[in-house]
């Protein structure tokens, strides 16, 4: 899915949020767990597949993770949200360059309905209780998760445990 399937489903899970603004961007220099300054981040793990750019091996991932950074300026009534995507390369290939992962619209729309979900418990101090609406796999996982292609392993964070 492109960026604009990806803002168009944060602007519809956003137009009614106590009148303000929100801005949706991807940002490949998110540091997970180290937020800006005044910035709430969520971190969040789905379903996704890869395709390899070079041999075009194409293969599904349950640990693909998504940090999103986000904040709320009261003063201007506007939120903005950075996202980061993390990314896989293929065990197949050598020296396989890290390929950004290809969610399902359906997924798209869960990451974004927590991270929406995250948003009004932060920023607006509402109790929302639990939503349990789960991810839809993409395929069968061939085995166990390999952290030596894993971007998120790479950087220390994967949770291989969810």
């Amino acid at each position: 899915m492109s960026f604009q399937d990806w803002k168009r489903i944060f602007e519809e899970k956003t137009e009614e949020l106590h009148g303000h603004s929100w801005s949706f961007e991807f940002d490949d220099s998110i540091e997970p767990e180290n937020p800006a300054h005044n910035w709430y981040q969520y971190i969040r793990g789905a379903f996704a597949r890869f395709t390899c750019s070079k041999c075009k091996r194409t293969w599904p991932s349950k640990r693909v993770l998504v940090v999103f950074d986000f904040q709320l300026q009261e003063r201007t009534k506007t939120g903005t949200v950075k996202a980061r995507r993390f990314r896989q390369n293929c065990k197949r290939c050598k020296e396989a360059k890290m390929e950004e992962p290809q969610f399902e619209l359906e997924n798209i729309e869960v990451l974004l309905e927590k991270l929406v979900e995250r948003i009004r418990m932060r920023c607006y101090r509402e109790n929302l209780g639990q939503n349990n609406r789960g991810f839809r796999p993409v395929g069968i996982s061939e085995g166990p998760h390999e952290s030596s292609h894993c971007e998120a392993c790479q950087k220390g964070i994967c949770r291989k445990s969810e």
